[in-house]
């Protein structure tokens, strides 16, 4: 996830999917003392000084606010002029400096990894504050904030919708300024090309947001409301034409910024963004000995699926790169042609979640939540990425449901989109799409890491961790023998994991190796499989984003290592569930500290 102003990076490190009501794991007997810690003068100060923090911050970031769950500020927008980003700025260094203040060495285990947490954030908004400067040269900054004031009032029910609408209101008449700001602050010159030609499309897209969630709901307000809505409404139209205009006009033809930010910026975002014991070098090493593996391991399973087939490809014992490339790509090819029909996809991703809890609670690979989540199909303006998603509510917005989004494909796709799109998305993909996004994915981690009582954890909670759990699952899961073993299943499972390493690869060989966009194309489509639209889609988001793409890589690895790490301590006690219940309870901080948690080694 993206990281833009101060408070922004402050407070929003949500993962894809967060924080559901409820589950029935319980952290084990050894943990309950760390989860309720005696409060020492030290522990009462942090608990004081993590409320404040929580506070400060998010009334400094409404936007923010609004989708964590806190509704107190949700007729405001974010203030981005130069004294808006001088009083974060202070807050934050006042906040740290407090926290500078505190023995961290007395405080409880868990109270530690907050601390730890809190530090982190507040040093890394300073520093995008000050050093990356995203305020200057990237206009995703704003179109976030403006499209999210408006998104993160109207998705979600969480209160009734007159009392939304008013908030709506407020926060349209607001727009206009922001939009002002975003002009005074960004410096053309240090604007890369796709970030103005991107942000040219997302600011055009805001008034959609209008015709898909105001106007169909604007009659719930009546009289001297409605017409206070109506203008604020007529208004934002105007700013954002206006907006526009200057965007093409001026943003666009001016932007000449270098979207990679070098291996110095990179090496410190990297370090604040997944808050991790590896070093770039380590995850590029890593990576690339990775990837190396799973493609062996796809050509041992393509040589299962191809043998005797008429017409297959050699598959000798030791393959050269030819000969290893034209397998995969043989075999994958008997993937894709299982696939569901047009009108199929949502039945068929209902089917993946009842076989893929089944699976779950048969082989009892971890806990299960009572409730199950709900499955909903995905907004019309959100179709035609992808064929899923998980989408929860923020962390503070407890008893509103988790949604596991399924897309059935949109009606004005040609039966060319629908068979390409339908190549990549087919049966055995949907299922592992379903492992990562719900069961036991995402949903799931979200439902356990509900249950712990640190406010500020739940708020600041680890990309890494959920992401990395995620793509763990994927791979635990077919370990169990998922889909009876199916090898086209495997295969599919492997392909999706290459993309997560190649993310990690893709965003280091992008910022800080200069690489081109043949070089990028290559690694996702030669030697991992992709389809060349998704490549392409993901070069733009390269160069968009960076650090995030090698969350996924770098959180699975961590959850993998602190796996072996309790297998070798604790011998033939290990037991599978009990491990994935035990760090599923400590709340999503960063993937380190939860083994550190778990197995009781010093917290750093």
């Amino acid at each position: 996830m993206r990281r833009t102003p101060l408070v922004l990076a402050l407070v929003l490190a949500l993962a894809a999917c967060g924080d559901p009501a409820s589950t029935g794991a319980a952290a084990p007997a050894a943990d309950a003392a760390a989860a309720a810690p005696a409060q020492s003068a030290a522990d009462a100060a942090f608990a004081a000084l993590s409320q404040r923090a929580l506070d400060d911050l998010l009334a400094m970031s409404p936007v923010s606010a609004t989708g964590i769950g806190e509704h107190r500020h949700d007729h405001l927008v974010d203030d981005m002029s130069a004294e808006g980003r001088a009083k974060s700025l202070a807050t934050a260094r006042s906040l740290l400096a407090d926290l500078d203040a505190i023995d961290v060495a007395t405080l409880s285990r868990e109270n530690q990894v907050d601390a730890a947490i809190l530090r982190n954030q507040l040093e890394y908004g300073i520093w995008d504050e000050e050093v990356m400067q995203r305020w200057a040269w990237d206009p995703q900054v704003y179109s976030g904030l403006a499209g999210g004031a408006i998104y993160s009032l109207m998705a979600r029910e969480f209160a009734p919708m007159p009392d939304r609408l008013r908030s709506a209101t407020a926060r349209m008449e607001a727009i206009p300024a922001l939009l002002a700001q975003a002009r005074a602050n960004l410096e053309p010159a240090r604007v890369p090309p796709t970030h103005a030609q991107t942000y040219s499309r997302q600011n055009a897209g805001v008034a959609g947001l209008l015709e898909q969630f105001i106007i169909p709901a604007a009659d719930q307000l009546q009289g001297e409301e409605r017409a206070r809505l109506d203008a604020a409404m007529a208004a934002l139209r105007t700013a954002l034409d206006e907006h526009q205009a200057w965007i093409d006009a001026t943003l666009v033809p001016n932007a000449k910024g270098d979207f990679r930010i070098g291996a110095e910026k990179y090496d410190q975002q990297l370090r604040f963004a997944l808050n991790s014991s590896l070093s770039r070098q380590e995850i590029r090493d890593r990576a690339t000995a990775e990837l190396a593996r799973v493609r062996d391991e796809m050509y041992l399973v393509a040589r299962s699926v191809l043998a005797g087939r008429e017409g297959a490809p050699p598959t000798p014992d030791t393959p050269d790169a030819d000969q290893q490339q034209a397998a995969i790509e043989a075999a994958l090819e008997l993937a894709y042609a299982e696939r569901p029909a047009r009108d199929e996809v949502v039945d068929f991703a209902r089917h993946t979640l009842e076989v893929a809890t089944a699976f779950v609670r048969e082989k009892d690979l971890v806990t299960v939540p009572d409730a199950p989540v709900q499955i909903i199909l995905m907004p019309e303006f959100q179709r035609g990425f992808s064929v899923a998603y998980c989408d929860s509510p923020g962390p503070l917005d407890k008893g509103l449901d988790t949604y596991y989004a399924i897309s059935p494909i949109p009606e004005e796709w040609t039966q060319e989109q629908v068979d390409s799109f339908l190549r990549e998305y087919n049966k055995f993909l949907i299922h592992v799409l379903t492992i990562h996004e719900a069961m036991p994915g995402h949903y799931l981690e979200g439902a356990h890491s509900a249950n712990h009582p640190s406010v500020l954890r739940a708020v600041l909670r680890s990309g890494p961790f959920a992401e990395g759990w995620a793509v763990y699952t994927e791979r635990m899961v077919a370990d169990a023998g998922y889909l009876d073993n199916d090898p086209l299943f495997r295969l599919m499972q492997l392909k999706f994991y290459a993309r997560a390493v190649a993310n990690a690869i893709l965003d280091q060989g992008v910022h800080v190796e200069g690489w081109t966009k043949e070089q990028a194309m290559d690694l996702m489509v030669r030697q991992t499989f992709q389809q060349a639209s998704e490549a392409e889609g993901k070069w733009v988001r390269a160069q968009l984003s960076s650090t995030q793409l090698a969350t996924y890589f770098v959180g699975a690895q961590e959850h993998f290592d602190a796996r072996r790490a309790a297998e070798a301590k604790w011998g033939a006690a290990f037991d599978l569930k009990d491990f994935h219940d035990r760090m599923l309870s400590y709340g999503a901080p960063p993937v380190r500290y939860a083994r550190q948690l778990l197995l009781d080694e010093p917290i750093e």
